[in-house]
């Protein structure tokens, strides 16, 4: 039911810049502008606008808008969207028309009633109409029947009254807890094409990514985010099975195409534990109503799910439909983090930003991509970090209540302008704006441990871990911090565990290459470093340690041999000087050494961030150049 508003009557009502006439059937600008607006969207706004404050369940506003006709819910959905499109919204911002996750909507607006004509409303109405979470007490007006029924009966009924509906809302709050312990976790899977022979995989993509942040809100529900959930995008994926992998209680399947102008959606959302379906939707809507569907969805999902979602419900991240689907292209393939992959999903994400120039989520990818080219792919700092900083400043210039976008520029600030007390910053906001960003904690965790504050970043880490227990990023990078926290056998089973999960996955390796080089281990960090390189044909610093093994064991020839091979790769192109650096420091070659991290500095090389913790510099620590370097890094 609706909670109590200001319900109002008369034909004539202002608020923020405009005039809505019932007589008319027209609502102004405050210039006298008419503003055209379609039957069913007036009589949306009208309801709304005469019961300003209240929350309007949704099922109530069908049945008042269509009383005589059934209607799937994307009509409304489709009629608000277009409304806050008239009311100049910008995305997340309500200042009209707010969505109360899982209810309906309410009319936020200050309205004046203008030749406001009163109309009574009755206690029981009142009462009826109060907050679900309260009970209202109702006041019986005495008429001649009232007179004559003894107290004593009207205070029995009155008693059982009361009991029933403590009964009542006793049981659906036991109901609701009972779920909410069960359903804590949810995966959005890639959609699927409903036409095998027409996939359109970034749209698949997309869609999901879009759901996980719409859903992925409040302190009931975590949700895994893309990067975890997208190697389940095949055709014949058992989404029950993919549950199970990833170790949540629910799971969103769905299927998507885009044909001739029409979106046509299905999805089913599913509990885990014993497959039962909670709730299941169809869609066929014309393509550029695709915003507002997603919104139905998460809207229903939470429904269906019990949960509170934060303001990203009915937040939508651009209204261009080009904007949209170019964006979902960028994300598909700068994902895949291999050079050409991430170049293209640049470019991508330019098209989307000069579709939309407010486009702020694109500003936020287009920032974490030219990033990618750094810490992935052995790019100039120079050259492409300036404009990761760029991208991610722009994010939150537009949208300073994007989580997503200070992570970025907190990790730019530290990779980058080796500023990490601006980083800290821009991480804290990041964590305060969405705490159950698996990302978010990630980052943190990162600095944290490069700064030396060990049990603050495993507690990061664990936090992200509980998000994403199956992400091979955050749990390669649990290992590397319990090495650097010193806990080397522990640091040592958790890579391995990782590496169990997908042996593909080149960072595990590498990381195990710094324990046995601890260790002393030669041969077997040689091995590890060297499957780091060959996943990753040839990464300067998986490279690099192979020749700082072979120094540490005592093979200077090897080792001047891949100082060699990374000096003729440097001729044409970036190869990080803290790589060489680090195999002159173990061939004693200490001045040469810092020549090279001094030049690693000033080429910005993101490297410089392993300073402090790195094992390879402790024979350098006591030396005045590397003590500069340090205080350089703001590391001291």
């Amino acid at each position: 039911m609706s909670s109590a508003g200001n319900s109002i009557t008369g034909h004539i009502y202002e608020f923020e810049g405009f005039r809505l006439d019932a007589n008319k059937r027209l609502l102004y600008r405050e210039n006298g502008q008419v503003v055209p607006l379609m039957p069913k969207a007036f009589e949306i706004l009208l309801y709304l606008v005469r019961n300003t404050g209240a929350v309007i369940e949704k099922d109530d506003l069908m049945t008042a808008i269509w009383p005589d006709t059934a209607v799937e819910e994307n009509n409304l959905t489709q009629n608000i969207s277009g409304l806050r499109r008239v009311f100049g919204e910008k995305p997340g911002e309500h200042r009209f028309i707010a969505t109360v996750p899982g209810r309906g909507y309410k009319f936020v607006a200050d309205v004046q009633p203008i030749d406001r004509s009163a109309s009574p409303v009755s206690n029981l109405d009142a009462a009826l109409h109060s907050p679900s979470n309260e009970v209202a007490a109702i006041r019986i007006p005495e008429t001649s029947r009232t007179r004559n029924i003894p107290a004593r009966a009207i205070f029995g009924s009155l008693v059982l009254l009361a009991v029933a509906v403590g009964g009542f809302l006793l049981w659906t709050g036991v109901q609701q807890s009972s779920t909410d312990k069960r359903i804590q976790s949810l995966a959005v899977l890639p959609f699927k094409p409903l036409v095998k022979d027409h996939r359109d995989e970034s749209l698949e993509l997309g869609m999901a990514d879009t759901l996980i942040l719409k859903l992925n809100g409040g302190d009931q529900i975590s949700v895994r985010p893309l990067a975890t959930v997208r190697r389940f995008a095949s055709i014949d994926q058992d989404p029950i099975k993919a549950g199970r992998v990833l170790g949540v209680d629910a799971v969103l399947d769905g299927s998507i195409q885009i044909v001739n102008d029409r979106v046509r959606i299905s999805a089913k959302l599913f509990r885990v534990t014993d497959g039962k379906q909670l709730w299941s939707g169809q869609y066929d809507e014309r393509s550029s109503d695709i915003f507002a569907l997603q919104d139905s969805i998460s809207e229903r999902v939470a429904s269906a799910l019990q949960a509170t979602l934060r303001a990203r419900t009915g937040k939508n991240y651009t209204d261009n439909l080009e904007a949209y689907q170019l964006f979902t292209k960028g994300k598909f393939h700068s994902a895949r983090l291999i050079l050409p992959e991430v170049q293209k999903g640049i470019a991508y994400y330019e098209q989307a930003i000069a579709a939309d120039p407010n486009y702020a989520l694109a500003y936020v990818e287009l920032s974490n991509a030219y990033r990618a080219m750094v810490l992935t792919n052995d790019a100039a700092p120079r050259d492409v970090s300036p404009k990761a900083k760029a991208a991610a400043l722009k994010a939150v210039e537009l949208d300073g209540s994007l989580s997503e976008a200070h992570t970025a520029l907190a990790v730019i600030s530290f990779w980058y302008d080796f500023d990490p007390a601006s980083a800290e910053t821009h991480h804290l906001r990041a964590l305060e704006l969405d705490p159950n960003s698996a990302q978010s904690h990630f980052a943190y965790a990162h600095l944290l441990s490069n700064t030396g504050r060990h049990e603050k970043a495993l507690a990061e880490i664990r936090r992200a871990l509980e998000l994403d227990p199956v992400s091979l990023a955050a749990n390669a990078l649990q290992g590397q911090i319990l090495f650097f926290a010193g806990k080397d056998d522990e640091a040592l089973r958790s890579l391995q565990a990782t590496a169990e999960m997908d042996k593909n996955f080149w960072l595990a390796p590498l990381f195990m290459s710094r324990i046995y080089l601890k260790k002393g281990m030669w041969e077997e960090a040689i091995a590890s470093a060297k499957t780091a390189a060959d996943l990753t044909r040839g990464n300067a610093e998986a490279v690099a340690t192979v020749g700082y093994a072979h120094a540490k064991a005592g093979r200077v020839d090897a080792a001047r041999g891949i100082i060699r091979e990374l000096e003729d790769r440097a001729k044409t192109r970036y190869v990080p000087a803290y790589g060489i650096a680090a195999i002159y420091a173990a061939l004693g070659e200490n001045n040469t050494a810092l020549d090279l991290l001094e030049r690693s500095y000033s080429q910005r090389d993101a490297l410089m961030v392993f300073l402090k913790v790195d094992l390879k510099w402790d024979d350098l620590r006591s030396e005045p150049r590397f003590a500069e370097l340090m205080r350089k890094m703001n590391l001291d």
